[in-house]
């Protein structure tokens, strides 16, 4: 079973800082390289750039809890979510958890790369 994981492009797991800019002050956010590449095809299907989607979901926590705390880490979550969520069959429990509801429709989850 294992076999799978361990063969793995190391690339994968190599983590890489990005610097962008939000609200106007320049941050760095380090990530493994799958992580960078599942927020592509995340911002690709919204019709954003990767800084922009990053943008938006920073916005958008702050908004909600009021602040953010462990951004990097909620940026994974969201990839996590993200791949589970594009898999998941209409009517199925979410298998991940989740905080308040989940989309009505499948209209509102993320659209699979056409890649």
């Amino acid at each position: 079973m294992c076999e799978i994981y361990v063969k793995a492009d190391p690339m994968l797991y190599e983590s890489r800082a990005r610097s962008l800019r939000i609200h106007g002050f320049v941050t760095k956010i380090r990530l493994e390289n799958l992580f960078w590449d599942i927020l592509v095809e995340l911002a690709g299907n919204e019709g954003m750039t990767t800084n922009q989607l990053i943008a938006k979901l920073y916005d958008e926590i702050e908004q909600y809890r009021g602040e953010v705390e462990n951004f990097a880490s909620f940026l994974r979550v969201t990839c996590l979510r993200y791949l589970t969520l594009r898999h998941q069959k209409p009517g199925e429990k979410p298998s991940l958890a989740v905080v308040g509801t989940l989309p009505t429709s499948r209209h509102e989850l993320p659209r699979a790369s056409a890649a």
